[in-house]
C-alpha cells in the first residue's frame, strides 16, 4: 500500500496541475491584492462631479462602534485599507483598537491608526499617549483627527483661535512623525477646516470628510489623499454601519503611495 504521506503529496500535486482546489475552499489572497468595492449604503448620495464609485481603491475607518468585523470577508468585498481609531485626548484608548488592529493585519488590509484630538490636554501629552498605544511597523501613516468635539463634558466648549489650533497641531504632528518616521495625515471636517484656516496649513496630506458634496465642492482648491464620503456604509463581514472612504488616485497610484508612505 502507498504510504499515506506520499499519497497526499501526489494528490496535492495533481490538484495543482489541474489548477483546482478542494471544493468549498477559499484560495489565499495575494499580498497587496486590491479588490473592487462591493459596498452598499443605507443613505446614498447622488454626488455631483466625480462620485466615489469612479475611484478604484476603497476602504473604511473603524472604531468601537464596529464591534464585529470579519476582516477576511471585508477585504474580499473591497476593504483595501482601514484607518482604526486608537486614542482620544491623553488617556482614552478605543476599546476595539487592539482587536481591529490585529484583525486587519492578519487579513492583509493596509492599516493605519488615528488619534482624536482634545483641546483641554496638551499636544505633547496626547502624542505620548498615541505613541504608547500604537505599535511601530507595518502601518500606513498615523492620522491626526481634527474636529470640534461637542460631546466631551470637559472639552466641548474649549475652542482656541485658529493660530493656536495650528500651533497645537504642529506640536503633535512633529512628535509623532519623529517617532514613527512617517509624516502624519490630517483628517478634518468642512467646518473645522474653514474656521481654522487649514487651507493655509501646508506640508501635510489631507483626509477630508464630506458626505453631502464632493471634496471639490466642500473644500475648494484643496488637494486630498483620502475622502470619507459616507457614514452609513454596509459591507459583508462588518456588523452594522461603517464609514466609507476612497483613495484619490488609480490602483498604480495607490501602490506607489503605499510603497513611499507605509512603514
Amino acid at each position: 500500500m502507498m504510504p499515506l504521506r506520499r499519497f497526499f503529496l501526489l494528490f496535492l500535486l495533481a490538484l495543482a496541475a489541474c489548477g483546482g482546489a478542494p471544493r468549498g475552499s477559499i484560495a489565499p489572497v495575494e499580498a497587496g491584492a486590491l479588490f473592487a468595492a462591493n459596498f452598499a449604503d443605507n443613505d446614498p448620495v447622488d454626488f455631483k462631479g466625480r462620485a466615489p464609485a469612479r475611484y478604484p481603491v476603497h476602504g473604511i475607518d473603524a472604531a468601537r462602534f464596529q464591534t464585529s468585523i470579519d476582516w477576511d470577508t471585508a477585504r474580499r468585498n473591497g476593504v483595501n485599507f482601514a484607518f482604526i481609531k486608537a486614542t482620544e485626548g491623553g488617556d482614552l484608548l478605543d476599546v476595539e483598537f487592539k482587536n481591529h488592529w490585529r484583525g486587519a493585519g492578519r487579513a492583509g488590509v493596509a492599516r493605519g491608526a488615528y488619534h482624536f484630538y482634545y483641546f483641554c490636554t496638551t499636544p505633547e501629552v496626547q502624542a505620548k499617549w498615541f505613541i504608547r498605544n500604537v505599535p511601530k511597523g507595518n502601518m500606513l501613516p498615523p492620522v491626526l483627527d481634527m474636529e470640534w468635539n461637542p460631546f466631551s463634558p470637559t472639552c466641548a466648549t474649549v475652542r482656541p483661535p485658529a493660530r493656536e489650533v495650528q500651533d497645537q497641531m504642529r506640536r503633535w504632528l512633529r512628535l509623532v512623525e519623529a517617532h514613527y518616521g512617517q509624516r502624519p495625515i490630517i483628517y478634518t471636517t468642512p467646518r473645522f477646516y474653514k474656521e481654522n484656516n487649514l487651507s493655509r496649513f501646508r506640508g501635510y496630506e489631507f483626509w477630508l470628510r464630506s458626505t453631502a458634496k464632493t471634496p471639490a465642492e466642500a473644500y475648494p482648491g484643496e488637494r486630498w489623499t483620502f475622502w470619507q464620503y459616507s457614514s452609513t456604509g454596509i459591507i459583508e463581514g462588518i456588523e452594522g454601519e461603517v464609514d466609507l472612504n476612497v483613495f484619490s488616485g488609480s490602483r498604480a497610484d495607490w501602490n506607489a503611495w503605499v510603497a513611499a508612505r507605509a512603514r
